[in-house]
């Protein structure tokens, strides 16, 4: 789709304010240096964000020779946002500041056979009130709420057009997220949320070129071309995790067999132990979480059927990921979201060892592979994001038009 002037005075006002807030307090001068924009925009796009309240002046420093240097800082007081991940199995939902700090947080858990849109709509509609009300905000000053739903997803329309571990096709989730929250809504996935909160506060900070690894129940990769977000012609890219990883492998949710994400989501790592030892008592058949959490839990202790499950999962996932390093050439390989939370290093440690089986020696010599240093959970932490570009699309010259309570707002370019 073809960026409009309005978009890019979007695009660049979110870019100032991320830094802001990422360098509080900062200089317009620093800003213009960060940004690349020129001193007079960014002095342009600053007043716009004083007048909104979204941030504030916050004295002077002194400049070598010249006259002290005006500083702004993020108003986190002037407004809250909310990120909701929905993930295959639980719904996680946080309520953030503007300084992005986290002020209140709730969970809802998914049971087996939950996941029909109605049900789904609930648990998040009962986390959302349970996070206004424990931050005790005012409904007026929630700027939006950014909602991470697995699959693929329009963001113009709102729909979760296919999710391949539920069956969803063609989903109208804002609209019916609407009829229960009353705030402006905002849809992607957690492919983009993820490399999103990367790239203000994580392992992709300042980095050009990053792929972020979203382990969970589902898999996929975020990807952070040429220092912005990649979506692809249809908000599609990242869909790695059905790439084919083995011909003729381990049927998957999507209809296809072999893929990534058979080997090294959380169902499949359950399978990875079960082929090791059918009666391991660190399966828990019906719960993924309570499996990658002994399995973790295990792995510390040195037990050999777990290092082993680690080290079997780890050479899928070495290879998948050198694929994305021979391809991509990126900066940094981050390891996400809650099934890379759990394993951590010796994971790490196995998967690089995988990686340098199969990368090329060139490009892998410009790659770091790390994990996730984001404490809080980056998916939430990323749709926050998603309502904060929203907002911030919604503003005129010197001016705030707000979207009604309850709309469906298309985001930004």
């Amino acid at each position: 789709m073809k960026r409009t002037s309005r978009d890019i005075r979007t695009a660049n006002r979110y870019e100032v304010l991320r830094q802001i807030i990422a360098e509080s307090p900062t200089s317009r001068q620093e800003l213009a240096a960060a940004t690349g924009l020129s001193l007079a925009t960014v002095a342009t796009l600053v007043g716009e964000l004083l007048d909104l309240r979204m941030i504030t002046e916050v004295g002077f420093e002194d400049s070598a020779g010249g006259r002290p240097r005006g500083l702004v800082a993020v108003n986190a007081s002037g407004g809250a946002l909310i990120g909701v991940d929905i993930a295959e199995t639980y719904v996680h939902v946080e309520l953030f500041d503007l300084a992005l700090n986290v002020l209140a947080r709730a969970d809802e858990d998914m049971r087996p056979g939950e996941s029909r849109p109605e049900q789904v709509v609930g648990h998040v509609a009962a986390a959302v009130g349970s996070v206004v009300a424990q931050a005790g905000v005012e409904a007026a000053r929630v700027l939006g709420v950014g909602v991470s739903v697995p699959g693929q997803v329009d963001r113009y329309s709102g729909v979760a057009e296919y999710a391949p571990n539920w069956d969803w096709h063609d989903v109208p989730l804002l609209d019916l997220l609407a009829e229960h929250i009353a705030y402006p809504l905002y849809l992607d996935n957690p492919l983009r949320a993820c490399a999103v909160a990367e790239l203000w506060f994580g392992a992709a900070r300042g980095r050009g070129d990053a792929v972020v690894v979203n382990l969970g129940t589902g898999v996929g990769a975020g990807l952070a071309l040429g220092g912005g977000l990649h979506r692809g012609v249809s908000n599609s890219a990242g869909e790695w995790g059905h790439t084919t990883l083995v011909l003729d492998g381990r049927p998957c949710h999507c209809g296809n067999h072999g893929c990534v994400e058979t080997y090294v989501g959380a169902p499949g790592i359950m399978r990875n132990l079960t082929e090791l030892d059918p009666d391991s008592a660190l399966l828990h058949p019906e719960d993924q979480t309570a499996t990658i959490d002994a399995l973790a839990r295990a792995v510390a202790g040195q037990d050999p059927v777990a290092l082993k499950a680690v080290q079997h999962t780890a050479r899928y996932l070495g290879a998948g990921i050198a694929d994305l390093i021979n391809l991509l050439n990126p900066e940094v390989v981050v390891l996400s979201s809650w099934v890379a939370a759990r394993l951590g290093e010796p994971l790490l440690d196995e998967v690089r060892r995988a990686v340098a089986r199969h990368t090329l020696r060139r490009p892998l010599a410009a790659t770091e592979i790390v994990l996730s240093p984001i404490p809080t959970d980056p998916v939430s932490l990323g749709a926050a994001t998603f309502a904060l570009e929203g907002a911030l699309q919604s503003v005129g010259q010197r001016a705030v038009r707000r979207p009604r309570a309850g709309s469906r707002t298309a985001p930004p370019a």
